[in-house]
């Protein structure tokens, strides 16, 4: 099979290779639609690579039809049973950058029928993500306060969201006018443009009472203001940390006296049984609202896999709102 190879000088070129073996509770999926995700830059760059056991090849998310299963994968066990040509999405530990990938059972979706394979690769790793870090980490409680950094990011967009189901006051934070506008049509009741506006003082003025959970890929410096403007009894999330891995001042004291919960995740390095724990908690609560609309993929950009350069590029310049998504022809 095609996949595409990052070489000696972390350039990225097709090359092939043996499709992959399934075992007994896994499906073959013929790839057709690959989302992007900041992981498969940093993962470019020799920063992030594979756990321990899974393929070298970059991508974490896929959309396309099973052409094999393995022998368990219709077991009554399972609460879906796959069957060869079904259409799915989900999510693969590694390999997402090829026109075959297996994946694990208990980890696929159902595409829904008005979707298309563009769309179900703009889903898994997004909204798993948020849907892990508001309600499986931070338990978050309806008509809650919520502050998203990034929120026009492809995570940042699906937590808005869920949020916003969920009848909680939004704020995001983006770097332009036009990510601001994005965010408020998700949803999002105030968008604050950090190129203009602290959102510390922004927040002391008009979030008084402080946020009841704030995501943050940012890290860096923002975690001594996030903890400025959290709620008592708030929730702080860390999942990236574009901004920076050290922050040279944190107030302990205001950490005490608000009594903060402090979480760091990562969802790529967990286990296979979290993972489709995680699959079945979000079906749950939240699968009907995708197939019916109420919550939907944002999708920036759609490029030929043969583009995947230029793909990276964007996302490495923060220029989308939403995901980018490559197109397997």
């Amino acid at each position: 099979m095609k996949y595409i190879h990052v070489d000696n000088q972390q350039s990225l070129v097709f090359s092939q290779t043996d499709m992959p073996e399934i075992t007994a509770d896994e499906c073959l999926i013929k790839v057709h639609a690959i989302g992007i995700n900041r992981a498969d830059l940093l993962q470019r760059a020799g920063k992030y690579p594979a756990p321990a056991g899974e393929s070298s090849i970059l991508g974490l998310e896929v959309s396309g039809e099973i052409v094999q299963c393995g022998e368990a994968v219709s077991d009554n066990n399972l609460a879906q049973s796959w069957q060869v040509g079904d259409k799915v999405f989900g999510l693969v530990a590694g390999g997402g950058y090829a026109q075959y990938v297996k994946v694990k059972a208990r980890q696929l979706f159902c595409l829904p029928e008005q979707f298309t394979f563009e769309q179900g690769a703009a889903c898994a790793e997004v909204f798993l993500t948020a849907y892990q870090s508001l309600f499986s980490i931070a338990k978050l409680a309806n008509n809650s306060n919520v502050l998203i950094h990034a929120g026009a990011s492809g995570v940042g967009s699906a937590a808005i969201q869920l949020a916003r189901a969920k009848q909680c006051y939004v704020t995001v934070t983006v770097g332009s006018e036009a990510k601001a506008l994005a965010c408020l049509a998700l949803g999002a009741d105030c968008a604050i443009n950090y190129q203009k506006n602290d959102f510390v003082a922004w927040s002391k003025e008009n979030v008084s009472a402080g946020y009841d959970v704030i995501i943050d890929v940012v890290s860096g410096e923002y975690l001594a203001k996030n903890i400025n403007v959290a709620a008592l009894d708030g929730h702080i999330v860390t999942l990236s940390m574009l901004g920076g891995r050290y922050c040279s001042q944190v107030d302990i004291a205001k950490l005490l006296a608000k009594r903060l919960t402090l979480s760091a995740s990562t969802l790529r390095n967990r286990s296979e049984d979290y993972k489709a724990q995680l699959v079945d908690n979000f079906s749950s609560d939240f699968y009907a609202d995708l197939v019916n609309g109420q919550i939907k993929p944002i999708i920036d950009s759609i490029y030929p896999w043969q583009q995947v350069e230029q793909a990276h590029e964007k996302m490495a310049k923060n220029k989308n709102v939403g995901k980018l998504v490559l197109l397997v022809n």
